[in-house]
């Protein structure tokens, strides 16, 4: 075996594209249509790779063919790459054939339905997939996404954005919390309890109340931490409306919260190179918002 030493970036999928074929279909000479290869040409990849990685990869025979121990390894891991591979390419050569957008906790709440519904209707060309990253950007400055709802207090000097509307804080409470028994809460009663904040992409902060009238905290990390803990009586939660759209959830009941100004819901993306179809997707959003206006959720009836 060559003892010189090898880089990973040497290592073509062709190669191990020869290995899965010649285990799938049971020989080289089944594996050479299946390739669009000669059998020579396979026999050479295969050698190719077993130089390459300094083992023996197949036990062969004038009538079987099977993987050696490392053989199975390598196979397993090639598997995973070859179909990561596959992904990539699907989703670059299908370019601005799908759109994704990122959201943290609520997507467009009440009208995330009927915000899938429409686009499919009036954009078959343009899959649309949604997803859910905890991050202040809901994925975006990761690059999970095309663009993303955004409701946390966040720099919006980075990117483009638009304002499609403003949602109505509300008071998340356990079931059987003495509050719940409320049709809804003040703003200035809240101090009196302690408040769960998501300091990631929670959207409450503590510059809501006086300096000197502020609640105690617990921090939680996500959304499902944070409906945890609420759900144990030990704290409550202020949050939009649109968390009460997303996740109603056995003992947790949602109140609106008075006095409190509402919270402003925007779509960012970046400034280069935008998805073209990013202003067909805000257009959409401000005419649900629009619609829609958001208001106060009714109290639940206590059974």
């Amino acid at each position: 075996m060559d003892e010189r030493r090898q880089s990973p970036a040497d290592l073509e999928l062709k190669h191990l594209r020869c290995l899965v074929a010649i285990i799938d279909t049971g020989s080289f000479t089944d594996a050479g249509p299946e390739l669009g290869l000669s059998q020579a040409a396979v026999s050479r990849n295969l050698h190719a790779l077993e130089q390459f990685l300094g083992v023996r990869l197949l036990h062969r025979t004038s009538r079987t063919i099977a993987p050696t121990p490392a053989g199975v390894r390598v196979l397993a891991r090639a598997r995973v790459l070859l179909a990561g591979a596959d992904e990539l390419v699907a989703e670059a050569t299908a370019g601005h054939a799908l759109l994704h957008l990122g959201h943290a906790w609520s997507a467009f709440g009440r009208h995330t339905t009927d915000f899938q519904r429409r686009w499919h209707e009036r954009h078959p060309e343009v899959e649309l997939r949604l997803v859910r990253h905890n991050s202040p950007t809901g994925g975006l400055a990761e690059g999970m996404c095309d663009l993303a709802v955004v409701r946390a207090p966040l720099d919006l000097k980075p990117w483009s954005h638009a304002l499609i509307g403003h949602e109505h804080r509300i008071v998340a409470l356990a079931s059987d919390d003495p509050w719940a028994r409320r049709r809804s809460i003040r703003l200035d009663e809240i101090p009196a309890r302690t408040l769960a904040i998501d300091r990631r992409t929670g959207t409450t902060a503590l510059n809501l109340w006086p300096e000197d009238q502020r609640p105690a905290v617990i921090y939680t990390q996500d959304i499902d931490d944070w409906l945890a803990a609420i759900a144990t009586s030990r704290c409550i939660g202020v949050t939009p409306q649109a968390t009460a759209a997303q996740y109603r959830r056995d003992g947790i009941v949602y109140r609106p919260l008075r006095n409190a100004a509402p919270v402003p819901v925007h779509l960012i993306w970046r400034r280069q190179d935008p998805h073209p179809a990013t202003h067909a997707a805000v257009a959409l959003a401000l005419d649900l918002y629009r619609e829609k206006p958001n208001s106060p959720p009714p109290p639940r009836s206590r059974r």
